[in-house]
């Protein structure tokens, strides 16, 4: 069974709405990286078994994310502070050689500080 690491995303974003033995198998599966045999035999449980809640699992994960959107939005935004990140500096360096306006390099440092913030919020 291939791991799609997508999976993995999608339990930080809605990990808390699975039943605890749901997110703790996935969480092994996913994120510790063990075989369905060993998951299986520390819940004790058959391999089968481990193999249906992962798949089970996933496709909750799948339906929440294309239900509610949370990990698309997230990546949109990322790619929208990117994109801002990418004019501001154009703007500071276009300043920087050609202009140099001091409100312009100081609008734009703050600009990128909020940014920072941002990102470091997701």
């Amino acid at each position: 069974m291939a791991k799609d690491l997508e999976i993995s995303l999608l339990l930080d974003y809605y990990g808390a709405m699975l039943t605890p033995k749901q997110r703790k198998i996935l969480a092994c599966y996913y994120n510790d990286d063990l075989s369905l045999s060993e998951i299986a035999q520390n819940e004790g449980i058959t391999r089968q078994g481990v193999r249906d809640a992962v798949k089970r699992g996933e496709a909750q994960l799948r339906e929440m994310e294309t239900n509610l959107g949370l990990l698309r939005c997230s990546r949109d935004r990322m790619a929208a502070y990117a994109k801002l990140r990418g004019y501001a500096e154009h703007i500071r360096d276009y300043n920087s050689r050609f202009v140099y306006d001091r409100s312009i390099t100081e609008q734009i440092t703050n600009l990128l500080k909020v940014l920072d913030r941002m990102e470091a919020a997701e």
